[in-house]
């Protein structure tokens, strides 16, 4: 599920104060400033993973990476469960070996199959998915997987595909032919078109053999892939990007914060082991304690945000693990910088002048992706006696080598009493996550938010006008299982913010520091509007008076995000709390009333 747009900036809930007298806002008619394109996106992190998530692929554990042949789930260690996901059809014996001719350098285990001799019957294995697998009659599957006999066989049958229930229930299956005599690697592909839909998720990826008893058959790199965003190959799941487009997101920063420094240097997000053919990533054991198959690797992230219209901030590694907290030595700073150097020009660069750029071109990107923005590294300050050699040393290098890139570091602040000094900032990550001080990130403090809820989002919509007010400096939302996303109401806050943040900023009255109302006023110069967002935090509704300095129209909308403070949309309930809009009456002075615990969005025409 998503958190929110680098600073873990986790604001606390409390109980505000209700405002009896009506508040007079006054809206001046020349901007101030303009409000960057790049106001409102997205991050990596406000999703749990892209495997499971964000990336389409439906089988879980599907190459056996970073895993070691018969090691169980040990998660001192971060060893995964070899198996994880995986389970035995009718008494198929199944283990991960390390394959004494791995399908790649790259993936070295293999999922082995021994069939018992004096078998019958119906004999293979299955996988669960992530939290089950989404079977829908009216998509078509594409499923592979690679397959060879570790010593020649005389069977000479087919394997069974198949998509089921568990409750045996078969939706879906298709034979493939399958010869004893193939010891070398071979690579088997299938289409699944369901004859049903079932009701629930609780349905597996089974793989079986009828007659095959005392084979032995090595099995590597599966995979599951549903119709995904814009129907591309190795893509994104369409209903979770359908959802984020909905959001009109100007940015999306990638590969994520912790995602990118590692548990260790050896284990840090290296951006070449991410493109390729699948069989070519090794994958990685990630800093949340599962495997990262980097099946969503660069390229991936790259025309994902090409076919969402929005821009890429792109992370580099520059030389701090989070895992171990250690950093590399000034003196061996230079491979790694030539890595980020690389990374960026597979980007960007020009594929006559650079080998990365060249391996862009020839995995069908010729053009260079829109790339203005790179951030340098992530949660530096956890090593400050070495931040300093390793963000000079990195931004000197860099900056040489694309004096056209602007460059973003990761600060606390104040935007209301920031000095504007030339210097911009980039919000990376906020979200009210609990109820209480105690409840901290990792705690299971009964304060900690399992859901997102109305008093914490609307508090959110409050920082929000901050960010307007202030865009001159400027520049776990959904949650999801494997049948359907569940935006919550702190998404539907960032919706109404990033659909409606204006192209300039209009001064207006300033709210009141400690009060319960709050507002931000832009101007739209392409739609010919004045937005007018409003947040009452507050248990009472508000009345609030209007001037506007503006000629505007006298037919206006307004749109409302409210609800019991302590409420929330979960997959029980996804649709507790969701926006309404309605025609409003308004002009150059109007009244409006404010529901409590709202954000309110007002769109009035200009004339």
């Amino acid at each position: 599920m998503f958190r929110g747009l680098v600073g873990r900036a986790a604001a606390l809930l409390g109980v505000a104060a209700v405002a009896s007298a009506a508040t007079t806002i006054v809206v001046k008619g020349t901007s101030s400033h303009p409000i960057p394109p790049l106001l409102y996106g997205q991050m990596f992190e406000d999703i749990n993973s892209g495997d499971g998530g964000l990336y389409a692929e439906l089988l879980q554990n599907r190459a056996f990476q970073a895993v070691k042949p018969g090691k169980t789930l040990v998660l001192v260690d971060r060893d995964w469960n070899a198996l994880q996901a995986w389970a035995p059809v009718n008494g198929g014996n199944i283990s991960v070996v390390a394959d004494s001719v791995p399908v790649s350098a790259a993936l070295p285990n293999a999922l082995q199959l021994n069939i018992p001799g004096g078998a019958s019957g119906t004999i293979g294995f299955a996988n669960q998915g992530y939290w089950g697998i989404n079977v829908n009659s009216s998509w078509t599957y594409n499923a592979s997987f690679y397959y060879r006999f570790p010593t020649a066989s005389g069977f000479n049958g087919s394997a069974t595909i198949a998509l089921q229930g568990t409750d045996g229930q078969v939706h879906a299956s298709t034979q493939i032919p399958i010869s004893g005599s193939q010891t070398k690697w071979a690579q088997v592909t299938a289409q699944l078109t369901p004859s049903s839909t079932p009701s629930n998720i609780n349905n597996t990826f089974t793989v079986t053999f009828d007659s095959a008893a005392g084979s032995t058959i090595n099995f590597a790199m599966f995979s599951l892939f549903p119709p995904t965003f814009k129907d591309k190959p190795n893509g994104m799941r369409a209903d979770l990007s359908e959802l984020l487009l909905s959001m009109k997101p100007s940015f999306f920063r990638l590969p994520g914060g912790n995602n990118l420094e590692g548990q260790s240097a050896a284990t840090r997000w290296i951006w070449n082991n991410t493109v390729g053919d699948l069989v070519d990533r090794p994958g990685r054991m990630g800093n949340w304690g599962y495997t990262n198959t980097d099946g969503l690797g660069l390229l991936e992230y790259l025309t994902w945000c090409e076919d969402m219209d929005m821009q890429a901030i792109m992370a580099v590694w520059a030389g701090y693990s989070l895992g171990d907290n250690s950093s590399v030595p000034e003196a061996q700073l230079q491979p790694y910088i030539q890595q980020a150097i690389d990374q960026i020009n597979f980007a960007i660069g020009d594929p006559s002048k650079s080998s990365a750029a060249g391996l862009r071109a020839s995995l069908g990107h010729p053009d260079p992706f829109l790339l203005t923005y790179v951030e340098v590294g992530n949660e530096d300050m956890n090593a400050p006696d070495s931040y300093h050699y390793r963000w000079h040393d990195f931004v000197t290098a860099l900056s040489s080598a694309f004096p056209q890139l602007n460059w973003f570091a990761q600060n606390s602040f104040s935007y209301d009493n920031t000095p504007r000094n030339g210097v911009t900032y980039f919000q990376g990550e906020y979200a009210v996550t609990a109820t209480n001080a105690s409840a901290v990130f990792g705690s299971t403090d009964d304060g900690r938010l399992t859901w997102p809820i109305v008093q914490g989002s609307i508090g959110e919509a409050v920082f929000l006008t901050g960010f307007e007010r202030n865009a001159d400096i400027t520049p776990n939302l959904v949650g999801f299982d494997a049948g359907a996303v569940y935006p919550s109401t702190s998404f539907y806050v960032q919706q109404l913010f990033s659909r409606n943040k204006g192209t300039d900023y209009l001064p207006s009255t300033l709210p009141t520091a400690n009060g319960t109302l709050f507002w931000s006023v832009t101007s739209d110069k392409y739609a010919k509007a004045i937005n007018i967002k409003v947040v009452n935090y507050a248990g009472g509704t508000e009345d609030i008076n209007f001037q506007l300095s503006t000629a505007v129209g006298t037919s206006g909308q307004v749109t409302v995000l409210t609800g019991d403070p302590k409420a929330s949309n979960t997959p029980a309930n996804p649709t507790t709390v969701v926006p309404t809009s309605k025609g409003i009456t308004v002009g150059q002075t109007f009244s409006y009333t404010a529901p409590a615990w709202s954000l309110s969005v007002i769109n009035i025409p200009m004339s």
